[in-house]
């Protein structure tokens, strides 16, 4: 199966306005892998991963804390992320995210999830 880079006009807007909250992070980098998926990573590992759904359009992935993915598996919209749900990672589709505002503690948590310790702290600091 081949995967392509993001490319429908839903999913450039999701990828820029999730850019403009997860790079505001300490030591944050983007990347794209083989499926085509578009990572916010911090000491390489990934902390949101955004990828088209096929039919469904464009879906957001966050790392939260067990309890947070709890609180939110119990929202209509959001969903355990395939293969990796597990793990602490819930997605949600982009038609059903009003304003990536409301998702920004989220992207923060993820974050803190994979960061090291030394970022956390510092990011402690940010506002």
């Amino acid at each position: 199966m081949v995967h392509e880079q993001i490319s429908s006009i839903e999913s450039l807007k999701m990828v820029a306005a999730v850019r403009e909250l997860a790079m505001r992070l300490p030591e944050v980098t983007e990347q794209v892998d083989a499926f085509g998926h578009t990572s916010f990573r911090v000491n390489d590992k990934p902390f949101v991963i955004l990828g088209e759904g096929g039919t469904e359009g464009p879906s957001f992935s966050v790392k939260v804390l067990k309890t947070t993915q709890e609180i939110l598996l119990a929202q209509e919209h959001f969903y355990k992320t395939p293969y990796i749900g597990h793990h602490g990672w819930v997605s949600i589709l982009d038609k059903n995210v009003t304003s990536y505002d409301e998702i920004e503690d989220y992207i923060r948590e993820g974050y803190m999830c994979a960061a090291p310790k030394r970022l956390v702290k510092q990011l402690q600091h940010l506002p």
